[in-house]
């Protein structure tokens, strides 16, 4: 076929791809910036490990959530994922890079890798995307964290971010996690209790909030240390001291 034809169906080819991209861009914000306002209905994350229950043939497997809004949770709840998960969280815009940084330079000297992912991040992965090492599950939680970074406040970040983490098997978020451990509403969780929440984040289904190993109860202790120096709930309701505690 000659070029002279050949030309046009490639100029219509790279329109289309074009009206595609910005639909998905324009679709992806319009999504974010609902959940702006609008409880998020579930997660991806929540999907995958129901999905994972029915394949695996989980018969006792039991999904657990409730929303709870923000002026219905213990101050300490938010303050103790802070403390333990991203200290630099009131600060950053997304992405903590001293961490990535320290991470980077671990992994060249044949260190354990460790994780640098900020609550922002937790959060933009947790909501729409799957569990992976993947290239391209890391673009787009970059281009989702950068999305919500720009579209909420950090209150509605950290609202989110504790309604929907796991904190234990089949357990997502504050609400669930408070009625099934203690046995009372999120509102009238301690200090400490939030703390033994925020020690099982790194590995929910491993660690257990109602039979905290040594290591979580250490976890928690130090978190709750952490919670002090940082200055109480006011370093993340807008009143925080000039630097992070170390």
């Amino acid at each position: 076929m000659p070029p002279v034809f050949r030309r046009p169906l490639l100029i219509r080819l790279l329109r289309s791809l074009a009206l595609l991209v910005l639909a998905w861009l324009a679709l992806s914000w319009l999504l974010v910036l609902v959940l702006r306002f609008v409880p998020p209905w579930t997660s991806a994350v929540m999907l995958e490990r129901q999905l994972g229950a029915w394949v695996h043939g989980e018969q006792d497997f039991q999904l657990r959530r409730h929303w709870v809004p923000w002026n219905q949770v213990s101050p300490w709840v938010p303050l103790a994922m802070v403390a333990g998960e991203d200290q630099k969280f009131p600060y950053h815009h997304g992405f903590d890079l001293d961490s990535i940084h320290n991470a980077i330079d671990a992994a060249d000297d044949g260190r354990r890798l460790r994780g640098a992912s900020t609550i922002s991040q937790q959060t933009a992965k947790n909501l729409f995307l799957w569990n992976g090492r993947s290239f391209v599950r890391k673009g787009l939680e970059a281009y989702f964290t950068v999305l919500i970074e720009l579209t909420w406040p950090k209150q509605r970040i950290l609202e989110v971010y504790m309604n929907i983490a796991e904190l234990g098997n089949g357990i997502y978020g504050v609400g669930a996690a408070s009625d099934t451990y203690f046995h009372m509403a999120p509102a009238r969780l301690s200090a400490a209790q939030a703390a033994q929440l925020a020690a099982v984040l790194p590995s929910p289904r491993r660690l257990h909030v109602d039979r905290p190993s040594a290591y979580v109860l250490r976890r928690a202790g130090w978190i709750r240390q952490q919670m002090d120096q940082l200055g109480g709930p006011a370093y993340i309701e807008g009143h925080a001291p000039a630097h992070p505690a170390h």
